[in-house]
């Protein structure tokens, strides 16, 4: 079982009590970070959540935009390091200063897509030392469902924050790791089966899947509501895929955002994963790299 201290997951009454009594009863001050992205289910008039924040968001909250905070900026990407290569340690300490977070803060992360954009706020800020960041369950929808009020506009921006990052708190596998991790390990692509397949490829320049990889869409992570099912339906999900405590096991997905989300699916089964960011839009922009097709 990994070893984490803070609860993954919180739920829309618990972070109601925290933001009226102004911080977690088992963390410490809170800090919410809104992270509706452009990216699945979004219209490509809209590319990101911002719109969406300004019309409505959990009260205090701190709109956080994926493509150019929880990514390296798009004008310094190369291809082969695919879609949304981890940003700059010092970019990312300025960017979490900025939403305010300090050294022992709780930071809750939410979107409107089940989960699967904030998972990487989630992840990264794992990554770089935060100790206890917790995802919204249910996300956006669980929130107005008990009732809760929402706060329009943007606001005057939080005191800036005081937090130091260090990457490295959580394991994650390069690109020269991948094809061994894969003939040792489990490696999940987290991707829809028909880009698993080859069948459709809608984005990178190959279609199929790193060989020896294992097919797990992560939209089966959570139930019809968006919230994750229980650690034991996940554990069953993916002992079926071939996961023991004795095997290494790791995601990718199209360019590391949704892998993040099977990572706190794979963490609330008792597993310990390792991701690997650069995904199959770093992998496939490598000609020299071999894919494979079919389940």
């Amino acid at each position: 079982m990994p070893d984490i201290d803070f609860p993954i997951l919180t739920d829309a009454d618990e972070l109601e009590t925290a933001l009226r009594d102004g911080r977690y009863a088992d963390g410490g001050p809170v800090r919410v970070l809104d992270v509706r992205w452009g990216g699945v289910g979004r219209p490509a008039d809209k590319p990101d959540g911002r719109e969406a924040f300004e019309l409505g968001h959990i009260p205090g909250a701190v709109y956080v935009d994926l493509d150019t905070e929880l990514a390296l900026p798009p004008a310094e990407r190369r291809a082969e390091d695919g879609r949304h290569p981890l940003p700059r340690l010092d970019e990312l300490q300025q960017s979490a200063r900025s939403w305010g977070i300090d050294p022992g803060d709780t930071v809750v992360v939410y979107d409107d897509l089940k989960n699967l954009s904030s998972a990487r706020a989630w992840w990264l800020l794992r990554y770089a030392g935060v100790a206890d960041v917790r995802l919204l369950d249910g996300s956006l929808r669980a929130w107005k469902d008990a009732g809760n009020p929402l706060e329009t506009g943007f606001g005057d921006p939080p005191i800036p924050g005081t937090v130091t990052l260090e990457y490295g708190a959580l394991p994650v596998i390069a690109l020269d790791e991948v094809a061994s991790f894969a003939a040792s390990g489990v490696l999940l692509d987290a991707r829809a089966s028909e880009r698993f397949t080859g069948a459709t490829e809608p984005i990178d320049p190959r279609a199929g899947h790193i060989p020896g990889a294992v097919s797990a869409p992560t939209t089966a992570n959570v139930d019809a509501h968006g919230r994750f099912l229980t650690p034991g339906e996940l554990r069953a999900r993916f002992e079926e895929l071939g996961v023991t405590d004795a095997s290494a096991v790791g995601a990718y997905c199209g360019s590391g955002v949704t892998a993040a989300h099977e990572a706190v699916a794979l963490t609330l089964a008792g597993f310990e994963p390792a991701l690997y960011p650069g995904s199959f839009s770093q992998w496939s922009n490598h000609p020299e790299l071999p894919v494979a097709f079919g389940a």
